[in-house]
């Protein structure tokens, strides 16, 4: 670079553009190159069980009780909120066993899956981005490598198998609180009688929506556990890379999460 009188030179702007559009999409194709590339070595990690088995049971006790009570604690709560919002719509204009038709419905389609996964997104997304980050500039995974060991089936695919079990049931778990505390509030909000709230959460629901829920909780799962770790697996630059690999993390698990929702609903809901 050269300087003027007025300053440093910078090119134009025809030169510039190229180099300005050109490097993000290396980049992308970068990352899809070494996504596929992790893809492939899970693959063969799967074979060496006895390796992974043992360490996906440890991963899959502190994803699922780690998380259960802030799952419980977060499903009560918006189940509460949409039995008092829903008792201050309908009361007085629809029948108030629609009260339990909306409960019902929301939870399960909507926001049991979603806020699990995202709350998840936060808890487990961080920490698995953060400890493999740590290990990766730490050269922890360098120091398995050299003794013949795979870090994809010691570190990642333990913590992915753990996370595509244990988020289905967090959000099965989170659907039934949601649920009971929605029907609570709703008869201490609104009055309605039992009779009435099952009958309104008979009205709508249809079998297809629990799997639904538990489809999306599986997908949501997958992407919570697999984006992490695949950043933590790629981190350096040391303790600033291993903070923006968490922040990273999180950040497109949430994006991720919000396009597969609308994706899915398009998808596998009727029209």
């Amino acid at each position: 670079m050269t300087h003027s009188a007025s300053g440093p030179y910078r090119l134009p702007l025809s030169l510039r553009a190229p180099r300005l559009v050109g490097k993000p999409v290396v980049r992308f194709f970068a990352h899809v190159g070494r996504f596929g590339m992790l893809f492939l070595e899970l693959g063969r990690a799967l074979a060496d069980y006895k390796n992974w088995v043992p360490r996906a049971f440890e991963q899959a006790y502190n994803v699922g009780i780690g998380s259960l009570f802030i799952v419980i604690l977060t499903a009560s709560f918006t189940g509460a909120v949409t039995a008092l919002q829903a008792g201050y719509q309908f009361t007085g204009t629809v029948p108030l066993y629609y009260v339990g038709t909306v409960i019902t419905e929301s939870i399960i389609l909507e926001l049991g899956p979603v806020l699990t996964a995202m709350i998840l997104a936060g808890r487990i997304g961080a920490r698995y981005a953060a400890e493999l980050g740590t290990m990766r500039v730490t050269e922890q995974m360098d120091a398995l490598e050299s003794l013949g060991r795979n870090p994809v089936s010691h570190l990642l695919l333990p913590r992915i198998v753990a996370g595509l079990v244990m988020i289905p049931a967090l959000v099965v778990v989170a659907d039934i609180s949601g649920m009971v505390v929605g029907w609570l509030a709703a008869k201490s909000s609104t009055g309605i009688s039992n009779q009435d709230f099952v009958y309104g959460a008979r009205f709508a629901f249809r079998s297809f929506d629990m799997w639904y829920s538990v489809i999306k909780a599986e997908t949501f799962g997958a992407v919570v556990t697999i984006i992490p770790c695949y950043v933590g697996f790629t981190a350096d630059h040391g303790a600033e890379g291993v903070g923006r690999a968490a922040t990273t993390a999180v950040v497109w698990s949430l994006v991720m999460i919000l396009m597969l929702d609308m994706l899915l609903a398009r998808v596998l809901l009727p029209t």
